[in-house]
């Protein structure tokens, strides 16, 4: 019945699995450990435009993070700063640069292997890249902090409210989603980015 194609299966029907159900008791695919039945290059176009999400937020906050930064050793209080407060700067100007040909590699690497069928291997290097441009961005965020709080304040307490933001970045950034990883996955699961 037309009508039938239109709505999609009844209550009783089997699903094909695209929509994560069974259908005969309406279990989800992955509580039965069988994951979305896909093919290895669905599965790699579709993390790569999972990734390609993932990335365009951190690129946005890195390149602009990166473009203050960079301005600043034009301005007339840079001249006043300290050694120490110079060589801080350095650092984080060195991190933000770091990280983003960390963040931008991903886009690079998919240009230059497209067309050369090995989309999975390549969403496996542009998803350590994108790992390693966010460690590098948590690093520079935390240098510019340091750097910003030490020249506002000149307080002694500025290294322990960079430790405490430090702390809430590891905590947003990394232990709540190993914690979700491990609390609410088993050990079936494949690691791979789902």
């Amino acid at each position: 019945m037309a009508t039938d194609a239109i709505s999609g299966p009844g209550p009783g029907d089997e699903r094909d699995g695209r929509d994560g159900r069974d259908g005969r008791d309406g279990r989800d695919l992955r509580e039965q450990g069988q994951g979305r039945r896909e093919t290895p290059e669905e599965r790699a176009d579709r993390r790569w435009q999972e990734l390609i999400q993932e990335i365009r937020v951190a690129q946005t906050g890195v390149q602009i993070l990166l473009g203050f930064l960079l301005t600043v050793v034009f301005t007339p209080t840079f001249r006043e700063l300290g050694q120490t407060d110079k060589t801080i700067y350095i650092v984080t100007v060195v991190l933000g640069s770091l990280a983003t040909g960390a963040l931008i590699g991903p886009v690079a690497f998919h240009r230059i292997v497209s067309g050369r069928r090995i989309k999975p291997q390549a969403v496996a290097w542009a998803a350590r890249l994108t790992f390693v441009g966010l460690v590098l961005l948590l690093a520079t965020l935390t240098s510019a902090l340091l750097l910003i709080l030490r020249v506002a304040t000149h307080d002694g307490y500025v290294p322990y409210l960079v430790s405490g933001v430090l702390a809430w970045y590891l905590l947003c950034w990394f232990a709540l989603p190993v914690w979700a990883r491990v609390r609410h996955t088993n050990g079936d699961a494949r690691g791979d980015g789902d």
